[in-house]
């Protein structure tokens, strides 16, 4: 692996462009002051050379090229982990490393394979995985061995899995993302083989929009708010963001009281605004973005920041 580009700030986040199999890829680590490392690190890995998915608001889907292999997406864990810890021991009490950078993570079966690994290969007291996916349709496979792995490798806690799913209207949301997704319905039915007692609730985010149809009485009617809880996002301003005219509903000045997260939380939910730092969407390196106009020749090396995308429980 080649590295090409690296961006950002050493109190906040680190964004990495690399070469691998000759095709561009990027990577993530962060920090969410004013934690400190040594309590919280994040590591963020892209397990596809872009997206086949296309969601409106994220630059990941400008192209694709393949999944990367279960060498590939370790050597992107490696390089960020000697950087900091060249003996391979990371101690730090939450160390989570997340498929959510670019590309739809059960789509890629070499992801299993890394998860297998991880354990082995690491001395992590925090280690914890956390897969962020909006259930297409052919993840069944995957998210089924995804259940024995957690339940084996990583209980108690130990894992953190986020269903991405932006609305509660279906026709919303195969707009947004794509016709070829589970519904509401069998998201639900999963989390019950899911969920076992002593597992961190499974996150369900929203990517708000000025006009979004969230409406939580339906995610009452579906989800145990014992078992899920609910994070709110901004739609980050993206170039695909722009172009599809996607306004975000949470903005600096109504952060403090979004009426949504009160909603939630009269019907029972654990809910919350998740945002990184603000001056990272005016730099402009959101999700995908970096690596795509790498790829179109339109940045070049230099310092600026990354955008992050925390799991906040």
């Amino acid at each position: 692996m080649e590295l090409i580009g690296k961006y950002g700030r050493e109190d906040l986040a680190i964004l990495y462009i690399a070469k691998h199999d000759g095709k561009i890829i990027e990577f993530v680590e962060s920090l969410q002051p004013p934690i400190p490392r040594e309590k919280k690190w994040v590591l963020i890995i892209s397990t596809m050379y872009g997206c086949p998915v296309g969601c409106l608001m994220c630059d990941a889907g400008e192209y694709y090229h393949g999944n990367i292999s279960a060498e590939g997406m370790l050597k992107e864990i490696d390089f960020m982990i000697k950087n900091r810890f060249p003996d391979g021991k990371i101690p730090v009490n939450k160390f989570k490393i997340q498929f959510a950078r670019m590309g739809e993570p059960t789509l890629n079966e070499k992801v299993l394979e890394v998860l297998k690994i991880l354990p082995l290969k690491y001395e992590a007291m925090g280690l914890m995985p956390c897969i962020s996916t909006i259930a297409p349709k052919g993840g069944e496979k995957f998210l089924d061995e995804l259940i024995l792995i957690k339940d084996e490798l990583y209980p108690n806690g130990n894992f953190q899995l986020q269903f991405s799913i932006h609305s509660t209207d279906e026709e919303e949301r195969q707009k947004w993302m794509t016709k070829n997704m589970w519904s509401l319905k069998k998201i639900a039915e999963f989390g019950e083989r899911w969920f076992k007692d002593g597992d961190r609730r499974i996150t369900l985010n929203f990517a708000v929009a000025e006009d979004s149809k969230i409406d939580p009485q339906i995610i009452q009617k579906l989800f145990d708010p014992t078992k899920y809880w609910i994070k709110l996002t901004p739609v980050n301003p993206t170039s695909k963001a722009v172009n599809n005219k996607l306004q975000s509903g949470i903005t600096k000045e109504n952060t403090e009281y979004f009426p949504l997260v009160e909603e939630f939380r009269k019907l029972g939910f654990d809910a919350a605004i998740s945002i990184g730092a603000w001056e990272e969407n005016e730099i402009g390196t959101n999700c995908g973005q970096f690596a795509t106009q790498y790829k179109d020749g339109k940045v070049g090396i230099k310092e600026s920041y990354t955008t992050t995308n925390y799991f906040m429980e």
